[in-house]
């Protein structure tokens, strides 16, 4: 049965009993995903159909049984790249719980991956992806889903990733990541771009051009993704969506809306009631 068959479709999980770790099955054949990026990885295994995505400063396929591995904090976009749009599932690990399978594993010091390619051919990986997809949609025990989850992780860095930080750009003015904290931490106040270029100590068309260099938007696109990930932080904490877009920094409801489904596929309402709805608890003992 064709993708075309079906309205894109998205699920949306959550588990309290693995760290916090968020995953998704998606089918879509219209949806294109605005630039934007995750505070932890994406690492996605394509079902169906072929993915186009622009990652790193350039633009990839993913065709089916492929993987797509999107470091922590990286612009990236989405789209469908074959006439019957695409499938897929995945996962978004934090760097902690990298770091953690990292110290397990006997290694020194607090590392976590940089994913050297955003698609990979890796059968023997991508049905571990399955299995766990498997355990972590269906009722299994907790000591099931960790070791899979554990393996996996372990099995991404082992195989591919290098163990360093991101490279950076050759003669990039360090104070650039004073900017992208103050939009990070501020998210909702509304910065001058002079005050922004006081702190880079640099003119401000130069602060665009540089920040856009380093971080893969300008400062102001930077800051719709920082007000997002808020708005999501407060929702998940219980918030309306319009408090949520008010507290964020957004004009109002629709205006969280519009970039929320842009960047996530996904609109506020249906990831607040998705996130109720399928998040797993851990189970409260029994009484005796």
């Amino acid at each position: 049965m064709s993708l075309q068959d079906h309205d894109e479709r998205v699920r949306f999980h959550v588990s309290d009993v693995l760290g916090g770790l968020e995953w998704l099955s998606a089918r879509y054949v219209h949806q294109r995903f605005s630039r934007h990026a995750h505070a932890g990885y994406s690492i996605a295994l394509i079902e169906r159909g072929t993915q186009g995505f622009f990652n790193a400063g350039a633009n990839h396929l993913a065709p089916t049984d492929s993987l797509i591995l999107v470091n922590a904090d990286t612009i990236h976009t989405g789209q469908a790249a074959s006439s019957g749009g695409w499938a897929y599932r995945a996962l978004y690990p934090t760097p902690e719980q990298f770091e953690q399978v990292w110290r397990t594993l006997g290694q020194p010091g607090r590392r976590a991956p940089w994913f050297r390619s955003p698609v990979v051919h890796d059968p023997a990986l991508a049905h571990r992806l399955r299995t766990l997809f498997t355990l972590l949609d269906r009722p299994a025990s907790r000591l099931a889903r960790d070791t899979a989850l554990h393996d996996t992780l372990a099995r991404l860095m082992r195989d591919h990733a290098g163990m360093h930080a991101a490279p950076g750009e050759p003669g990039a003015n360090p104070r650039l990541a004073l900017v992208r904290d103050r939009l990070e931490q501020a998210a909702e106040e509304e910065i001058p771009l002079a005050a922004l270029a006081r702190l880079a100590g640099c003119s401000p068309a130069h602060l665009v051009r540089a920040f856009h260099r380093r971080y893969g938007l300008p400062p102001h696109a930077y800051q719709v993704q920082a007000r997002l990930r808020r708005a999501a932080a407060l929702l998940r904490q219980g918030a309306t969506i319009g408090a949520a877009a008010c507290a964020a920094g957004f004009h109002d409801q629709s205006h969280l809306h519009r970039h929320f489904k842009r960047a996530r596929g996904i609109t506020p309402g249906q990831y607040l009631a998705q996130y109720r709805a399928r998040t797993y608890k851990t189970p409260r003992p029994r009484e005796r």
